[in-house]
C-alpha cells in the first residue's frame, strides 16, 4: 500500500465490486452461495484494492479467525521458543496461525486470562503455563496443554516431555562423574515436581543425601540465583547442582562466582530445557533437551485432530528427553 494512502476496507471492497458488504463477506468465508460472476468481481476488487482482511472482525461477525491462542508462562523464560517454532510449523499446513499471551505480563488483569483469546474466537487454546483458577474453558473450544502441569484440565490433549526421566538422566551424569553431594533448585508447577521427583529417584538409587531447594514458585534467573546461593550456604560441600531450567542454572553461574566457585572446576551446573540460551558461546551449558520443538509439532497435531473430530477420546502424549553436554560440567574435584 503506497504511503498515505487510507486502507481500504470491506465497504470500500463491496462499493467497487457493485455488491452489499455481506456478500463480500460470504466471498471472503468461502461460501459455495455466491454466483461465479459475482465471486470474480469481489476478487478483483479485493486485488485492485490491496484489501487485507481484518481477522478479528471476520471472527465478530460469525467467520473463523483461523488463530490458535497459545498463553505461556513468562516471556523472560525462553523455552518456549522451540515450542511456538513447532506448533506454527505444525499448523501452517491448515492456515493456522498462533496468538501468544504471556500469564506473567497480564497477572494485573483481574479477568480470566483467556477472555482475549474467546472474544476473538480462536480455533483452539494451548496452554504452555498452569492453569489457573480464574481460566474458563469453553466446551466447544478444543484446550491442549503444552508440557506437564500441576492442575488438569478435563478433557484437554497433552503432549509433553517425561521430565522425571530427564532429571534422573542428569543426576546420573553427575554420579558418573564422581559427585557425591549434588543439589537441585526448583520452583513450581507440574514439570518442576516431576523433575524434583526424576532427582530423588537418581539419589536414592545411589544412596546420596538429598539437598532440594525451592524458594517459592518462580523460576527466573534470579530465584535461580537466590536458590543457589541458599543451597551453597546450607551445604557448602555441593560440588553439582541441577537447577530447575536453564534461566535458573544462569542464576547458578551467578551464585557460583560470588561464592569463589569456578564452573565447572569446582562446581558442575545442569540446566533443563536446552532454551536458545544454553547454546550461546559465553554460556556452552550442559542441560537437558525436553524436545520442546517436538512437542509443539506434536500439539499442533493434536489441534489439528481435535478440530476434525471434536468429538474424539483426549490424547496424551510422553517424549522422552536428552541429556546435552556442553562445558558446565566436569568431575568432581575430590573424585
Amino acid at each position: 500500500m503506497a504511503a498515505g494512502r487510507r486502507r481500504a476496507t470491506i465497504y470500500d471492497v463491496a462499493q467497487a465490486a457493485g455488491v452489499s458488504k455481506s456478500l463480500v463477506s460470504l466471498v471472503l468465508r468461502g461460501s459455495p452461495s455466491v454466483s461465479a460472476p459475482r465471486r470474480a468481481a469481489v476478487l478483483a476488487a479485493i486485488k485492485e484494492l490491496d484489501y487485507r482482511p481484518s481477522h478479528a472482525a471476520a471472527a465478530l461477525a460469525g467467520g473463523t479467525s483461523q488463530t490458535v491462542g497459545v498463553v505461556i508462562d513468562d516471556y523472560t523464560n525462553v523455552w518456549f521458543v522451540e515450542l511456538l517454532r513447532g506448533l506454527q510449523e505444525g499448523l501452517a499446513s491448515a492456515g493456522l496461525r498462533i496468538a501468544v499471551s504471556d500469564r506473567t505480563l497480564n497477572a494485573h488483569v483481574e479477568s480470566d486470562p483467556l477472555e482475549g483469546f474467546l472474544s476473538t474466537r480462536v480455533e483452539a487454546l494451548v496452554l504452555a503455563t498452569e492453569p489457573t483458577p480464574a481460566m474458563r474453558f469453553p466446551s466447544q473450544i478444543p484446550v491442549i496443554i503444552a508440557g506437564n502441569r500441576a492442575t488438569k484440565v478435563p478433557g484437554a490433549d497433552i503432549a509433553a516431555s517425561d521430565d522425571r526421566l530427564g532429571a534422573k538422566r542428569a543426576v546420573e551424569h553427575l554420579i558418573s562423574l564422581g559427585h557425591r553431594n549434588i543439589g537441585h533448585i526448583a520452583g513450581g508447577g507440574g514439570s518442576s515436581q516431576l523433575r524434583i521427583m526424576g532427582y530423588r529417584d537418581a539419589i536414592e538409587s545411589a544412596g546420596l543425601a538429598e539437598h532440594v531447594v525451592t524458594l517459592g514458585e518462580l523460576t527466573t534467573e534470579h530465584s535461580g540465583y537466590l536458590c543457589a546461593m541458599e543451597l551453597l550456604r546450607r551445604s557448602p560441600e555441593t560440588t553439582a547442582i541441577l537447577a530447575g531450567n536453564d534461566s535458573m542454572a544462569m542464576g547458578s553461574l551467578a551464585a557460583a562466582r560470588e561464592n569463589g566457585l569456578r564452573v565447572p572446576e569446582d562446581l558442575s551446573i545442569v540446566g533443563y530445557d536446552n532454551s536458545p540460551l544454553a547454546d550461546t558461546q559465553l554460556l556452552r551449558l550442559t542441560t537437558v533437551d525436553s524436545r520442546n520443538y517436538a512437542v509443539g509439532l506434536h500439539v499442533a497435531e493434536q489441534v489439528l485432530s481435535r478440530l476434525a473430530d471434536p468429538e474424539r477420546a483426549p490424547q496424551v502424549v510422553s517424549l522422552e528427553p536428552a541429556l546435552v553436554e556442553r562445558g558446565t560440567c566436569a568431575s568432581a574435584r575430590d573424585a
